[in-house]
C-alpha cells in the first residue's frame, strides 16, 4: 500500500537533479499519490522542470501531483522531504572568479577564495525556514559544500539533515577497471568526511580484493596512465594520482578525493595530466571547467526544447529505468521500511573514533523507519586522521567560525597559506576584489542577500 507525501525540491532548476528525481518517484510504487512542489528563483528553469515533470508523469501514468512557486516559504508548507540542490553562484560566476584570480595574481585554476558564504547562508536560512515551517521534514542537502553545510544547519537548528554525494561510486569505477564481473558480490566501506573518504574494506566474492588493487597498479598500471582518455571530466578515480595517494597513505581514495591531495598535484596543466591524465587533467583545470559547464548548458538547452516541444516523447528523452541516486530510495525506506544500506553524510554520533559528535560525517547507513542509523566504523588509520581527516575538519570549524562571526582575517589566512600566494598585499587585495566583482553582486541582488563583503569585516585596521 503506497503512502502519499509531499516533497519540496529547492533549486529545481538544476540541470541534472530534478527530472531524475521525478523519474525515481514516479517508478516507485511505494510513493504512488504524493506531490511535488517545485521551487526556483529563476522562473524560466522552473517552468521547463515543472513541464517536463508533468507530461513525464502523465505519459509514465504515475499518480503524482505537481506545482511550482519562488515562494520558498510556500513551498516549504506541509513538506515531509526538502530536497536542497541549489548553486547560488552558479558554474559561470565560480569560473569568472577562478579566471580573475589567474590573470591578475597567477594563481592557477584558483578562485573564490572566500569560502562557501553564499551557500552556507542560503543552507542556514532553509534549515532555518525548515524549523519554523515543516520541522518534522527531513531535509536532504545535495548542493556543495556538502560537509560544512550539513554541519552548520544540524547545529544551529537541529532539524534532520541527510547530505549525499556521488563520490562512492568510485568504488565501482574501480571493479569495472579491474574487471570484477559481478559488482553485486562486492562489500565495501569508504567512511571519512564529504570529498575525504577511504576504502577501508574492499571485498570481492568472500575474499579481501585489495591485493587486485595491487596487482593490477603493478602489471597494467603504467599502460593506463599513458593511453587512458577520460570521457568526463571527473574520471580520475583510477589515474596516477589516485594510485599515488593510496602509496602515501595506506588505503585508496574514493571519489572526489582523489582530486583533492596535495598542492604538489596541482601546480600547472603538465602536473595535473600528469597525475589526472588526459585530456583536461581531472575536473578543476581551465580546460575541464569550461568543458564542463558546455555541457550542463547544452543539457539545459536540451530539456528546454523537450519541454516546449508538446510532442516530445517524454518517457523515450528520460528513460523508465531509475537513476542511480539514493534520495527516493532513503525516502521510500524511511516512509515504507523498505530497507536499504546506503552512503549518506550525517552526524557523527560515534560513528567514527576521534571525532565530535556534532560533526557530519560520511558513513554507511542502514535506513528504514527506524531512520538513518549510520554504522559505527570505527577508527580510521592514524596518518589518514593526522594528515586528511582532521586538518580538513580544522578547515571547515575555521569556515565555519569566520561565518558565523564575519571575521575576514580567517578569510585572509586562507589566502596566505596557498602556496601560490606571493605577497600578503597580493592576498589582501585578491580577497577584496573578488568579493566586490560585478558577477558576484548581481547574485548577491538577484537572491536578495547580504553582500559578502558587509558579511565579513576586518576587526581592526591592518
Amino acid at each position: 500500500m503506497s503512502k502519499a507525501i509531499k516533497v519540496c525540491v529547492i533549486g529545481a532548476g538544476s540541470a541534472q537533479f530534478s527530472l531524475g528525481i521525478v523519474k525515481d518517484l514516479c517508478l516507485t510504487s511505494g510513493l504512488a499519490g504524493s506531490h511535488i512542489t517545485f521551487m526556483d528563483i529563476d522562473e524560466e528553469r522552473l517552468d521547463m522542470i515543472y513541464k517536463l515533470a508533468t507530461r513525464y508523469a502523465q505519459q509514465l501514468g504515475a499518480a503524482l501531483t505537481f506545482d511550482k512557486t519562488t515562494d520558498r516559504a510556500a513551498a516549504l508548507q506541509g513538506a515531509d522531504f526538502v530536497l536542497n540542490a541549489a548553486y547560488v553562484l552558479g558554474h559561470v560566476v565560480e569560473a569568472d572568479m577562478r579566471k580573475y584570480a589567474a590573470d591578475k595574481y597567477g594563481y592557477y585554476h584558483t578562485g573564490g577564495q572566500f569560502g562557501a558564504y553564499h551557500q552556507l547562508r542560503l543552507m542556514l536560512d532553509v534549515a532555518q525556514d525548515i524549523a519554523k515551517i515543516c520541522p518534522d521534514a527531513w531535509l536532504i542537502q545535495s548542493g556543495n559544500p556538502v560537509f560544512d553545510g550539513c554541519t552548520l544547519m544540524t547545529r544551529e537548528t537541529g532539524i534532520q539533515v541527510c547530505g549525499l554525494c556521488h563520490g562512492h561510486y568510485g568504488v565501482y569505477e574501480i571493479a569495472r577497471t579491474l574487471g570484477l564481473k559481478n559488482p553485486e558480490q562486492i562489500v565495501w566501506q569508504a567512511p571519512g568526511l564529504n570529498h575525504n573518504i577511504w576504502l577501508t574494506h574492499f571485498m570481492y566474492e568472500g575474499k579481501d580484493a585489495y591485493p587486485l588493487i595491487d596487482e593490477w597498479i603493478a602489471a597494467k598500471g603504467e599502460a593506463y596512465w599513458r593511453t587512458h582518455v577520460a570521457t568526463r571530466t571527473h574520471d580520475a578515480q583510477m589515474s596516477r594520482g589516485a594510485a599515488h595517494q593510496y602509496h602515501l597513505f595506506g588505503l585508496f581514495p574514493i571519489g572526489d578525493t582523489v582530486r583533492r591531495g596535495g598542492w604538489w598535484y596541482h601546480t600547472d596543466i603538465a602536473t595535473k595530466k600528469r597525475w589526472f591524465g588526459e585530456p583536461w587533467g581531472g575536473p578543476d583545470t581551465h580546460l575541464a571547467r569550461p568543458y564542463f559547464v558546455k555541457t550542463l548548458e547544452e543539457r539545459i538547452a536540451e530539456m528546454t526544447k523537450w519541454a516546449n516541444d508538446p510532442k516530445t516523447d517524454m518517457l523515450k528523452a528520460g528513460g523508465t529505468e531509475k537513476t542511480r541516486e539514493q534520495i527516493v530510495p532513503i525516502i521510500d525506506g524511511l516512509i515504507n521500511n523498505v530497507e536499504g544500506y546506503f552512503q549518506v553524510n550525517v552526524p557523527n554520533h560515534g560513528a567514527i573514533k576521534g571525532l565530535p559528535d556534532d560533526l557530519v560525517v560520511e558513513v554507511p547507513a542502514i535506513v528504514n523507519q527506524k531512520g538513518i542509523q549510520p554504522v559505527r566504523v570505527g577508527a580510521l588509520p592514524t596518518k589518514i586522521m593526522l594528515q586528511c581527516i582532521l586538518p580538513d575538519w580544522l578547515e571547515t570549524e575555521r569556515e565555519l567560525h569566520a561565518f558565523k562571526t564575519g571575521d575576514r582575517t580567517i578569510l585572509l589566512s586562507r589566502v596566505l597559506d596557498h602556496h601560490q600566494t606571493k605577497t600578503y598585499d597580493d592576498a589582501v587585495a585578491l580577497l577584496d576584489e573578488l568579493m566586490n566583482m560585478p558577477e558576484v553582486k548581481k547574485v548577491e541582488d538577484w537572491e536578495k542577500m547580504k553582500p559578502i563583503s558587509e558579511h565579513y569585516q576586518y576587526p581592526a585596521k591592518l
